[in-house]
């Protein structure tokens, strides 16, 4: 299936409004109304089809003309239901590790872009996580620039 970008996807991929992974963002570039979802997945990313479906289910990717609307094979978290899911669902144990990830990325990202220059570096750090261990190596140093109780969310979010 060949997808592009719909408006509302380049809209929100660039003020940010919804959150994605940077693996989803870097996919969402190749999405070009040319290329077909296993070219890009492909690619060498790390996206997977699921990446992609949650991306079309977000409206963020629409099938190109001509193509055929596709039923997601899976169900999958939103990262913008993280905050309501912090509390509940993120802390089930039958959550994988892709989904808390994909949870507790923009719950990360948001708590260290709130510190402003002072967590310039950790900012960085949590941009560049790209798998669940990384943020949860990140977790203690989160915690201690933002306080406990603030890092509450995260921590449900990652499972710790």
């Amino acid at each position: 299936m060949i997808l592009c970008k719909s408006d509302t996807g380049q809209q929100a991929l660039k003020d940010r409004s919804v959150s994605v992974t940077p693996r989803q963002r870097s996919a969402f570039i190749l999405f070009d109304g040319k290329r077909s979802m296993d070219d890009v997945i492909g690619a060498g990313l790390g996206v997977t089809r699921e990446d992609v479906e949650q991306m079309m289910s977000l409206g963020l990717l629409v099938p190109a003309a001509g193509q055929p609307a596709m039923a997601p094979a899976t169900a999958v978290a939103t990262p913008a239901d993280a905050p309501a899911a912090a509390g509940g669902a993120a802390s089930e144990p039958g959550l994988s590790h892709q989904q808390r990830y994909q949870q507790a990325y923009p719950v990360a990202t948001r708590l260290t872009a709130g510190l402003g220059l002072r967590g310039f570096k950790l900012n960085l750090a949590v941009e560049a996580a790209a798998t669940w261990e990384e943020l949860v190596g990140l977790a203690p140093k989160i915690r201690a620039a933002v306080g406990a109780d603030r890092a509450l969310e995260l921590d449900r979010a990652l499972g710790i």
